[in-house]
């Protein structure tokens, strides 16, 4: 037996046409309730449960050496910024650092920086590849870079620049040293 609604037949009406405001077996849902159980079920369904505690950005990681000594030392005063966007600087007039961390960008497959050591202006050119790296599901990805070991560089004030690790990544591992 089939059946035929008209619209004359009013008894499913609250089926065919929803209103959140209507009566469903005698019992009224007002609209605000109907928004927040589906703010509700968005909530608890979308979102993932764990957070991100780990390290998202990889920074290429250069030591600065003495380069008599052959020691670990700070430079009295060191600026870095981007050559191309000077007036963004990573580092300005720092004093006591002995190792700084500078960002590649992914897009490119070089970046140029001046780096002054007391004063001094050097610029360095890094050449590298990039690749996406998965981190994890609650991080999402970033990017990783091997650092070709060709680098220009100036040597007004730094003498030479060693390669420790060309694996540029997320890990607190130092890439190259400034003997200056």
């Amino acid at each position: 037996m089939s059946m035929i609604i008209t619209r004359t037949d009013t008894s499913n009406r609250n089926f065919l046409n929803f209103d959140p405001s209507c009566e469903i077996m005698n019992i009224p849902i007002p609209k605000i309730s109907v928004l927040l159980l589906s703010g509700l079920f968005l909530i608890t369904t979308s979102c993932d449960q764990e957070a991100c505690f780990e390290e998202t950005n990889a920074f290429l990681k250069a030591s600065m050496y003495n380069y008599s000594t052959l020691k670990i030392k700070a430079p009295d005063s060191l600026s870095l910024f981007g050559l191309t966007k000077p007036e963004v600087k990573i580092y300005d007039k720092a004093k006591n650092i002995t190792s700084t961390l500078m960002p590649l960008d992914c897009s490119k497959e070089s970046c140029s920086y001046v780096i002054k050591i007391n004063g001094v202006n050097d610029t360095i050119t890094f050449i590298y590849t990039s690749s996406p790296h998965l981190i994890s599901k609650s991080c999402g990805y970033t990017y990783y870079h091997t650092l070709n070991t060709a680098i220009d560089f100036s040597t007004n004030e730094i003498d030479s620049l060693g390669f420790t690790n060309n694996s540029i990544t997320t890990f607190d591992a130092e890439n190259i040293r400034i003997y200056y």
